[in-house]
């Protein structure tokens, strides 16, 4: 029964993230999410509420498309023994989006056990993460550099 309401706490969630505010309006969609929550895909098209001035991706629909994820991901594989916040990004547009594009997030083993090693030594640490917002051609419209905070929970 809890691998049953494990799946559909799972969906819920998916489903929910879609109906969040922020990527409701700006057309952010989760496109796959895996059951460990190791690696997200999630995608945005051009529409109304999205374009600036020039006709392409506004860059904070861009931004706001990748804002979570890894923070999300790292709560959920590192457990209530850690404290995670997002703590700074820089993004750097490369070419226009003019059309769909889309982002992936991956977690590897090597990347959690770093975490926690770091953590047990320092007690607290910043990770960096690069994310690639590419378009459907594959052509790159923006690298964004996300800085995340990480420490043990005290009140655990």
């Amino acid at each position: 029964m809890s691998g049953l309401l494990f799946e559909l706490r799972q969906r819920f969630l998916e489903k929910a993230i879609n109906l969040y505010g922020p990527f409701l309006g700006a057309g952010v969609k989760l496109e796959e999410m895996s059951k460990d929550y190791r690696y997200a895909k999630v995608s945005m098209p051009l529409t109304f509420y999205n374009k600036n001035y020039m006709g392409t991706q506004f860059g904070g629909s861009l931004y706001s498309m990748v804002d979570p994820w890894y923070m999300l991901m790292l709560i959920k594989n590192l457990g209530k023994d850690y404290i995670v916040w997002d703590k700074a990004a820089n993004i750097q547009f490369k070419k226009p989006g003019k059309g769909r594009v889309h982002a992936e997030f991956q977690l590897t083993d090597e990347i959690l056990d770093s975490i926690k090693t770091t953590v047990e030594e320092q007690t607290k640490m910043d990770y960096f993460f690069k994310v690639l917002i590419h378009d459907d051609e594959g052509k790159l419209i923006c690298e964004v550099d996300k800085v995340l905070y990480i420490r043990k929970n005290t009140k655990a």
